[in-house]
């Protein structure tokens, strides 16, 4: 029985009050397209004015907030939410495809994220002192309204990753969730931003190129934080330019995974390959999308990994049985569809296995079996394109010059993994590869929340992080004596 559409939607939030829509349109689930999971509103022009001038308002007062009681509400936040993280986990399944398992850490991260938040604040606020000629003291301070705009494929992590260290920072946020996928991240900010003052969190959905214009050229919104596609990203700071806003992007990526002679290919090394490429359908920024392997291991690590595919069982994320749902969109089906056809159009071999769960209803949703290209080279559309979807070309080097080549040889720069026995040449290789983070025997993220290594070169702004986030929605200035 499909449960009744949450309160969330349909509605947008502005200084405190969940607003019902005029215009709206629906959010289906990517298993069952027939399926209306709920609604979406379609916000106006001034809705978006109006977001911005209820965060504007709230800023003056929240900034001069207590630390101890930014942090005392977001504690009282989290431990709410920890209450109804059962019943959104099929919510959020519903309108993303995530498995129940994946769906599940997202939720209970977000909860790790306000906690790990609330207790940094007090760490991060430290003033530092310089010796040097004179003393000065280095202070941090809010910047004021921050803009968070969010994708669909890990809409809650990344949202939080961003609304929470703004806020405890003082500052005050309009965040624009995506169209396809609002419904479970709304239902949080919901509980979330009761526990604030009107105005610190605002929310509106709808056009994102309408918002985005608004949010970016806005005097009044100081800082920008975009997850998404590098295009989008470009397009974001052009419009940003024009009042000198802070950017924080994580962009695009095309994760290499370089596999060396010496590498343990074990049951439970071939799973963490699986996991970095099929995770959320491949639906990941960070996801591995080509592996290099040592030519003398190639025909190896295609075999393991066929096998290890084979017994991937591809369904509906809501049934327990299912290990990766489908894709979320329709646009996005389409694009891996035709980049697989054009693989094989150009002579690449590819290898489609995998098991599907549900075959009478399997034309209903995005689904697609996982995919292994070989036969293929550097210049193939398939390596050089971000696929974000669970296919993966597999390519063969000769040496460690020609490999570090191969995997830099491309605009973007968010992750990498080595796998080697060697850690010491893990790390040299790791010194030369254009990356925002190496892993080494693994792709993953950072356990700790503290950490964050944005993107290289066209795969994001702003670099690392040991607070949460926290400089990205803060100004540094010095008091000198």
């Amino acid at each position: 029985m499909i449960s009744a559409e949450p309160f969330v939607s349909g509605k947008y939030l502005i200084d405190g009050n969940w607003v019902d829509a005029k215009d709206k349109t629906t959010v289906i689930n990517p298993a069952n397209i027939n399926e209306v999971v709920g609604h979406v509103a379609l916000c106006s022009e001034q809705d978006v004015q109006n977001a911005i001038e209820s965060s504007e308002r709230a800023y003056h007062s929240w900034k001069r907030t207590p630390l101890e009681e930014r942090a005392e509400c977001m504690r009282a936040a989290a431990e709410e939410l920890k209450k109804i993280i059962e019943e959104n986990v099929s919510l959020y399944v519903r309108e993303n495809g995530k498995v129940l398992v994946e769906a599940k850490k997202d939720l209970l991260r977000c909860v790790d994220i306000m906690l790990q938040g609330a207790d940094e604040i007090f760490e991060w606020s430290k003033a530092e002192s310089l010796q040097g000629p004179q003393k000065v003291i280095v202070r941090k301070r809010p910047r004021g309204v921050a803009a968070i705009i969010m994708p669909w494929n890990s809409p809650l992590i990344l949202t939080f990753k961003r609304v929470v260290p703004a806020i405890l920072t003082g500052n005050t946020v309009v965040v624009k969730p995506a169209t396809n996928c609002p419904l479970a991240l709304m239902a949080f900010l919901h509980v979330v931003e009761s526990h604030f003052p009107p105005g610190v969190i605002n929310v509106v959905t709808g056009s994102g190129a309408m918002i985005g214009d608004v949010l970016c050229t806005d005097p009044r919104v100081r800082t920008v934080a975009f997850v998404g596609s590098t295009e989008t990203g470009k397009d974001i700071i052009r419009k940003s330019a024009s009042t000198v806003k802070k950017i924080y992007m994580e962009l695009g990526g095309n994760d290499p995974a370089i596999i060396l002679d010496d590498a343990i290919l074990d049951e439970k090394a071939i799973t963490r390959l699986r996991m970095g490429i099929l995770k959320a359908a491949g639906q990941v920024c960070s996801a591995i999308k080509r592996i290099y392997v040592h030519e003398s291991r190639y025909e190896e690590v295609v075999g393991k990994l066929t096998k290890e595919f084979q017994h991937i069982y591809v369904g509906n994320g809501i049934q327990p049985d299912s290990m990766m749902g489908p894709l979320n969109n329709k646009n996005q089906f389409d694009y891996v569809t035709g980049l697989i056809q054009h693989a094989k159009d150009s002579g690449a071999n590819v290898k489609t296995v995998g098991i599907k769960l549900d075959p009478d209803t399997w034309d209903q949703g995005y689904f697609m079996l996982p995919s292994i290209v070989t036969g293929v080279n550097q210049q193939s559309e398939i390596v050089r394109a971000e696929q974000f979807g669970p296919v993966i070309p597999i390519l063969p080097f000769k040496t460690i010059e020609e490999v570090v080549e191969m995997a830099n040889d491309t605009e973007y720069g968010l992750r990498a993994s080595v796998w080697t026995e060697n850690e010491d040449l893990a790390i040299l290789l790791a010194d030369q590869l254009d990356a925002g983070a190496v892993f080494h025997n693994n792709h993953t993220i950072f356990q700790d929340l503290h950490l964050d290594f944005p993107g290289a070169k066209e795969s994001g702004l702003s670099r690392e992080t040991r607070h949460c986030g926290m400089e990205y929605f803060s100004d540094s200035y010095g008091f000198a004596n």
